[in-house]
């Protein structure tokens, strides 16, 4: 049988779930069946990842990237049809809003019968000008025709998709972002020695957010949380784990709150399953998601979640179950819910048990990846 050769696609490979999984994905397609190329725009965090991917192809466009620029846009349309043309792709995956437009539309101008989108979550949202998400939809509206099939990671999300006039129905399909469950579950670690790599006194409290720093994820919502719980436990420490464009902004509010001691910005890492062992409870300010990864690590460490009620939020944390949910930008709600946990240790522990009850087999990243394939089989068939 020949190989179908797979071209990846997204805007920019930040330390994200969205780009994790596509390049995880491109990575452990079957060998026998799929040969992958990816193509993303320049100076991501992850680009000497996907480099060091023996089994994939890498292509990076220069004028691939988030801001809408007619030019740059268009030369980077042309550039992915060119490498689609040359390359011979049989199927197109696209993983990101900006890449997932021009990428879709690369391969219809470029034959490819195979278009496929995942939607990690949506480039428009409720916090948009009017004017801007409309344009945004209108965009996914004119998408959809000529795309094969739809990936969205929620049932929420593919709601909202359709809710919004994008596609129909019979094209979608829900599979979850996969995350590697054994590297979380069960992880063995010196957790005081660990601490003292991170600073953090062996007694204290670890409230921690693994995001990115960009409005989406709101982290100043963390920043004030953080300042409400210390008030009361002076002794915890709060993570913010990862970085980006708000981070002087992070860092000046944490300043004028008197927290230096207190928060620690660790920046990117590499060793999240480690970090995740020695927090204690893992809080999301999100605005909007699609459903992220850091759910499903939580949940495999048995971690209690708090986090913003947005999107498919509630299909895996069970408010008052595994964790608690609360509307986005009430940060100082979201400390009582922490502090309820700091003071009960044993519930918080007994929230943690239960979410990794909950955790099903479909958050595993291999899972993920015969979903995957399975898709792919299908979609060539219509």
């Amino acid at each position: 049988m020949d190989r179908k050769k797979v071209a990846h696609i997204i805007t920019k490979l930040e330390l994200g779930g969205a780009q994790q999984v596509a390049i995880h994905t491109a990575a452990h397609l079957s060998a026998d069946r799929y040969e992958s190329i990816f193509i993303c725009g320049e100076g991501g965090i992850l680009d000497e990842e996907i480099k060091k991917e023996k089994a994939v192809r890498s292509f990076f466009i220069r004028e691939l990237d988030r801001s809408i620029t007619p030019v740059r846009d268009a030369v980077a349309l042309v550039k992915i049809w060119k490498i689609l043309r040359k390359e011979k792709v049989d199927i197109v995956h696209t993983h990101s809003s900006k890449a997932g437009i021009l990428g879709r539309w690369a391969a219809y101008f470029a034959g490819v019968a195979c278009r496929i989108h995942t939607f990690h979550g949506f480039g428009f949202n409720d916090y948009q000008a009017g004017i801007v998400r409309n344009a945004f939809i209108w965009a996914e509206r004119l998408t959809a025709p000529v795309t094969s099939m739809f990936v969205a990671v929620s049932h929420e999300n593919m709601r909202k998709a359709l809710g919004n006039g994008i596609g129909r129905k019979e094209k979608y399909a829900v599979i979850r972002a996969g995350v590697k469950i054994k590297d979380f579950s069960g992880l063995k670690i010196d957790i005081a020695k660990k601490k003292q790599e991170l600073k953090i006194p062996a007694a204290s409290p670890v409230i921690g957010m693994i995001a990115c720093f960009k409005p989406q994820k709101a982290p100043l919502d963390f920043v004030i949380m953080a300042k409400e719980v210390a008030r009361i436990f002076e002794d915890a420490r709060f993570l913010l784990v990862g970085d980006g464009e708000l981070r002087s902004n992070i860092e000046e509010l944490r300043e004028r709150l008197d927290l230096k001691d207190n928060l620690t910005l660790t920046g990117w890492r590499t060793d999240v399953p480690e970090i995740m062992q020695v927090i204690d409870i893992v809080v999301l300010t999100s605005l909007w998601e699609g459903l992220p990864c850091v759910f499903a690590q939580a949940m495999a460490a048995s971690k209690p979640v708090v986090a913003t009620d947005v999107d498919g939020a509630r299909e895996v944390i069970e408010d008052g179950v595994n964790g608690f949910l609360l509307p986005p930008h009430r940060p100082k709600d979201m400390a009582e819910r922490v502090v309820e946990l700091v003071r009960d240790g044993e519930r918080a522990k007994r929230m943690g048990r239960k979410g990794k009850e909950k955790l099903k087999s479909e958050f595993d990243i291999d899972t993920m990846v015969k979903d995957i394939e399975g898709l792919y089989e299908n979609a060539e068939k219509r």
